[in-house]
């Protein structure tokens, strides 16, 4: 009974653990001196994990494996691919290892620090992200960890993809590009651009943000969680990403780096990391062992002398042993069908990203028609405010010309009145003119039966005969008036032209790959992301060409002249690997060991 339960004590969570405690100290019986043992013995450890996005605390006992810590962490942040992952951790020399699960974590050689200090990283890297990174839990992880290395320059990555990066990272952190919101400066607080891009170039944060925003705004509507992979495809395609390196040697004592990484061994001069010399694909290999500081590769083909090649530590052996066996069990698993597990989580990760789709698509119609029915409302005010102006115009003309033709009616009744007048005052005219006739008649009519003097008559009647001339020349004149009023009376106001308004109406669509069985070195088929968008490929040029107008020469780093030669000699990080695997794998060998 005591051994059932102190197996059972050993088991007990942080929790139950407690709950036991308590139990016993407010149990009636006494407690036996077995239970006050076991209490003394299990001890709480205190773990802190750290994530690429959280720190987590841990409570374990001293019998706590690996493996379970392990789990207890990625069943906290709910991730399911688990086979990429490990806990490094500073051994007690100060050197980053690898926690192994099969053993207990106070049986390893951890820094003993209170608490413990264990990190939660990406061990192996997928061969293509698109494929393999099926959670968005797990690409996030990936994101952040690659972005760090980049960053940090432990990945080396050219300025103008430096650039594209930085611009998908905004992406996922700030979501599209909004003018309204994101307003120049926007970027001055993040750490984008790995402090080499920034050392190199005469520009300012203010230049480099422009250039950034340019592909930021390219980037409008993507996921954020697609953005994390489009990151990853474009990093994925760097020469050092995924590669852990080591120093060895080979029999004729030559220093070397050996690079082991998803698609197999690649072996590189002690001074570029970046361009490997010799590869061999995990296809190849056929075992793997290390005998002290000796480390034997046997190859698929039996007529190919072993791969033999030798490490300063014993512990350094360790380690890449446990990276081998990993990157091959790994790159097998790839080139066999899906598990279950990996099935249904594909399968839900499909269900899921359709999901996604369907509401982005409904969000972006409900967008589209937010935005059709704002700009409706622009046109209608818009619209509204020229009819306004249009009759505000009218108005003035009506006003105008209202004003002209009351001008022109009082005129003209002006002109009417003067002309009653000037015809009153010719008819008058014309009745004296009459009298002045009779009377001459008259007169004429006495003097012939009247005797007068000569004078007086000749006298009267020149008088009367001037009189009557002057009348006349004034009647004439007052009917040439007359007459001018009448032909101004009948002057028409001008008609004005309405001009019609001219209305126009102007109106305003990641790639799904099915997973599939892959043959065997599919890798060496492979092309970059650039080289499958000639778009990204030419503004990635341009950019480059740009920069390469602003860069001080002298501050180059070794790195920057190798890409800068590789880029020369049209080489990637594909081309590489189909070139360095070359002839069958005993010339290879052969070929490391005069290196």
């Amino acid at each position: 009974m005591t051994s059932q339960r102190k197996g059972y004590y050993k088991h007990l969570s942080e929790e139950v653990f407690r709950l036991q405690i308590k139990k016993i100290q407010m149990s009636t019986s006494p407690p036996t001196s077995c239970d006050w043992m076991l209490l003394v013995e299990q001890k709480n450890i205190n773990v802190r994990v750290t994530t690429m996005d959280a720190e987590l605390e841990f409570a374990i006992l001293p019998s706590t494996t690996g493996k379970q810590l392990f789990d207890q962490i990625v069943k906290t942040i709910g991730l399911r691919e688990t086979w990429f992952f490990g806990l490094q951790y500073q051994d007690s020399k100060g050197f980053s290892t690898w926690l192994k699960l099969n053993k207990r974590v106070t049986a390893q050689d951890v820094k003993r620090d209170n608490p413990l200090l264990i990190k939660f990283r990406a061990k192996f890297y997928p061969e293509d992200v698109t494929e393999e990174l099926i959670q968005e839990a797990t690409q996030r992880l990936f994101f952040l960890q690659v972005k760090e290395c980049i960053l940090n320059d432990d990945i080396y990555c050219p300025p103008e993809t430096a650039v594209l990066l930085a611009s998908y990272a905004v992406q996922v952190k700030q979501g599209d590009y909004r003018k309204d919101y994101h307003a120049p400066g926007y970027l001055a607080r993040e750490k984008l651009l790995p402090q080499r891009v920034w050392e190199q170039h005469k520009l300012n944060k203010n230049q480099w943000e422009e250039r950034i925003q340019v592909w930021h705004e390219e980037h409008k509507g993507l996921l954020r969680e697609d953005a994390m992979v489009e990151y990853l495809k474009i990093a994925q395609d760097l020469e050092m990403y995924g590669v852990n390196y080591f120093k060895i040697k080979n029999k004729k004592g030559s220093e070397l780096w050996l690079g082991v990484d998803a698609l197999g061994l690649n072996i590189y001069n002690k001074k570029d990391k970046m361009t490997p010399k010799i590869g061999f694909p995990w296809s190849e290999i056929r075992n793997i062992s290390f005998n002290d500081k000796k480390f034997v590769i046997k190859p698929m083909d039996k007529k190919s002398p072993d791969f033999v090649f030798y490490v300063p530590r014993l512990r350094i052996n360790k380690r890449i042993l446990a990276l081998c066996m990993g990157n091959h069990d790994l790159y097998m698993r790839r080139r066999k069908h899906d598990t279950i597990e990996v099935q249904q989580m594909k399968a839900q990760a499909r269900e899921e990203k359709n999901k996604r789709q369907k509401e982005k698509a409904l969000l972006e119609s409900e967008k589209k028609k937010r935005e059709n029915a704002e700009k409706e409302t622009e046109k209608i005010a818009r619209e509204t405010m020229e009819l306004m102006e249009r009759l505000r115009q009218i108005e003035e003309q009506t006003k105008r010309a209202q004003d002209e033709l009351e001008e022109q009616t009082r005129r003209a009744l002006k002109l009417e009145k003067e002309r009653t007048i000037a015809q009153e005052e010719a008819e008058r005219l014309d009745k004296e003119r009459r009298a002045a006739v009779e009377a001459k008649a008259a007169l004429l009519y006495q003097s012939e039966h009247q005797i007068k003097s000569q004078e007086s008559l000749a006298t009267e009647l020149a008088e009367l005969t001037s009189k009557i001339s002057q009348l006349e020349d004034t009647k004439k004149k007052k009917d040439e008036e007359a007459n001018s009023w009448q032909k101004r009376d009948s002057v028409q106001p001008p008609m004005h032209e309405h001009d019609e308004t001219d209305e126009s109406s102007a109106e305003a669509s990641a790639e799904l790959t099915s997973p599939g069985t892959v043959r065997d070195r599919s890798e060496e088929e492979r092309v970059t992301e650039a080289q499958k968008n000639e778009r990204l490929q030419k503004n990635l040029k341009c950019l480059s060409i740009e920069l390469a107008g602003a860069v001080d020469e002298s501050k180059k780093t070794p790195n920057d002249l190798i890409h800068a030669e590789n880029v020369k000699a049209g080489r990637d990080k594909y081309k590489t690997l189909r070139q360095i695997r070359q002839g069958n794998t005993k010339q290879r060998i052969d070929e490391f060991e005069c290196m």
